[in-house]
Parts: C-alpha cells; sequence; structure tokens
C-alpha cells in the first residue's frame, strides 16, 4: 500500500510521540480533527497504527510488506476457488483432451460417482499418451492419471497463502479443493485453485491499494 504524504507525516509523528491523540496530531499539522479523520481510519485499517481509547494512537511497528503478507495469510481458498472441470476414469485419453481445450483448463480431476476424487490428469499426461500411433479413443483416463492419494489438495478453509505454497513446492498447475465425503470415505471435489486464481488474487490486491 502506497501511502499519501500526508499520512506519512501521520505515521512518522505517531512513530517519534506515540501514544499520542488525534487532536495531537491535528495540531502538529495545524489541521481540524476532521481533516486527518479519513487518514488516521486508513492507518489504522491497515495495521500501521492501532487505537485506544483515551490514550491514542501508536505504531503497530509492523512494515508495508508485513502487513501485505498478513493480508495474504487471511484471505480464504472459498472466496477464490472455481468450479472444477471433472472426468470419469472410463473416459478416453481422446475426449479427455476435447474437455481440456473446450473447457480451457490445464488439469482434468477423475471422479467417481458423487464426486469423489480418484485420480487427476494433466496437459503433460495426455500429451505422453498421444505420442505415437495409439488409439487415443480406446485408451481410458484411468491408466494414465495419477491417482490417490499421491495427489496434493487444499481445502475451502484453507489460507490462499497456503495453497499457492503448495503450488509452488510441489511443482503443480492446479490443486482440487476438497472436503470430507458424507459417508465418510473419500473426499469431494468441490472447487479447484489454480496459478491463474492466484496472479488474479494479487492484481485484485494490487489494485485495490492504488484505490485507497
Amino acid at each position: 500500500m502506497e501511502l499519501s504524504q500526508r499520512q506519512e507525516k501521520i505515521l512518522n509523528i505517531v512513530k517519534d510521540e506515540g501514544p499520542i491523540t488525534g487532536e495531537r496530531i491535528a495540531e502538529k499539522l495545524n489541521l481540524t480533527r476532521a481533516t486527518l479523520r479519513p487518514d488516521l481510519a486508513i492507518l489504522t485499517m491497515s495495521g500501521f497504527l492501532d487505537a485506544r481509547p483515551r490514550v491514542g494512537y501508536f505504531y503497530s511497528g509492523k512494515t508495508g510488506n508485513q502487513l501485505l503478507g498478513e493480508h495474504i495469510q487471511k484471505l480464504p481458498v472459498k472466496d477464490y476457488k472455481s468450479v472444477p472441470v471433472v472426468c470419469r476414469e472410463e473416459t478416453s485419453v481422446y475426449d479427455a483432451i476435447c474437455t481440456m481445450f473446450l473447457e480451457d483448463v490445464g488439469t482434468l480431476y477423475v471422479v467417481q460417482e458423487g464426486g469423489l476424487l480418484v485420480g487427476v490428469v494433466s496437459r503433460k499426461d495426455l500429451l505422453k499418451s498421444s505420442m505415437g500411433n495409439q488409439d487415443l479413443q480406446t485408451i481410458p483416463v484411468g491408466v494414465i492419471m495419477s491417482r490417490m492419494p499421491n495427489i496434493v489438495t487444499c481445502r475451502a478453509e484453507d489460507s490462499l497463502f497456503d495453497a499457492a505454497t503448495k503450488l509452488i513446492r510441489n511443482q503443480v498447475d492446479s490443486l482440487p479443493v476438497v472436503r470430507e465425503a458424507e459417508s465418510g470415505t473419500g473426499m469431494e471435489v468441490v472447487g479447484r485453485i489454480t496459478k491463474t486464481t492466484i496472479t488474479r488474487a494479487f492484481v485484485e490486491l494490487g489494485e485495490g491499494a492504488s484505490n485507497v
């Protein structure tokens, strides 16, 4: 977040003299308390300042990068997940390629009845299987997919930061968002998080900061 010149001055005053009341800050800047109220609210809500009744404002000691990191770690996967694109084990590789192209995704989640996750098939998997003179309409996805439990997943209540960390550490393009199946056996796919999801979230954060 980029602060205005007046907000920077307020921050420096509080750093040097805090805790300090809003009235005292206004006096130092030769402004009215009402004029400063929006700036103080922004600095407080952003985490740069803390405020206590009858005490005043004091510096939180956190940098902009620290505050941004804390904010990102609070963003829940459930607010950013998109609809998963799925297929069945018996789906042919040819049909899987068509689905991936039409849906413009890089990963298909392979499910059983009830949406239970059993595997994942990627662009790379489909590319490998298409090499040679094999009849792609006769090869089922179940033959080439990565199977549970060797699939990296995330939950709706996880943070977007944790999901991004899993994407990077495991070098995958997407994560299925799962929850316990009502039957108590297996995981149900309820969404997906992709590298594009993470990029979009950072763009939104940047736009939000520039509009403050």
